[in-house]
């Protein structure tokens, strides 16, 4: 049977949003976080971590350090019984058009093949239209976590609904299922 899977941006959405956070001792935990995958994890959903890293190559970002980082949320993730299949990056520049560079649905379709997601019964979570995009390109529906009111959508690529925190996006995903 296909996993149906939660696609979760990094900064932003789990953990605050340091530019180019190179530390892994500046991981600071957004509210809620946990109580929010756990509530999706009993709602039968999987997780996959998809986030763009731009300060890689701009060299203010260590790939050990990465890679540290990544270690320990997973780590800090698994006290509360949450998995993530996975930790996809794109190290690359705004500019670059790669494949796996959100707004593109790279690391998505990476995923989804890996791991045998049904993407249409998969969410996007992100903070930016980038990860919007990403979402609605490769099949899933998306949640935009903001708290401005007048953000620009360009048109096809609109989130399904617009929330400030990760735990609201897990109660209305556990209400939207099909």
């Amino acid at each position: 049977m296909k996993r149906k899977t939660i696609f979760l941006d990094r900064d932003g959405t789990i953990i605050e949003d340091i530019p180019y956070l190179n530390d892994p001792d500046k991981i600071n935990y957004l509210p809620n976080v946990f109580k929010a995958l756990k509530n999706l994890r009993e709602a039968g959903y999987s997780f996959v971590i998809v986030t763009n890293q731009s300060g890689v190559p701009r060299g203010l970002v260590k790939i050990e350090n990465l890679h540290e980082i990544h270690n320990r949320i997973q780590r800090e993730f698994s006290k509360h019984g949450i998995e993530f299949l996975e930790f996809y990056y794109a190290p690359h520049l705004p500019d670059s058009q790669h494949h796996t560079r959100k707004p593109n649905p790279g690391m998505l379709l990476l995923a989804s093949d890996k791991f045998d997601i049904d993407l249409s019964k998969s969410w996007m979570i992100g903070d930016k239209l980038s990860d919007v995009e990403a979402g609605v390109r490769a099949g899933v529906k998306s949640i935009l976590l903001t708290s401005k009111d007048n953000i620009e959508i360009k048109e096809p690529y609109a989130p399904e609904v617009y929330l400030k925190t990760l735990w609201e996006a897990s109660q209305y995903i556990e209400s939207h299922q099909k």
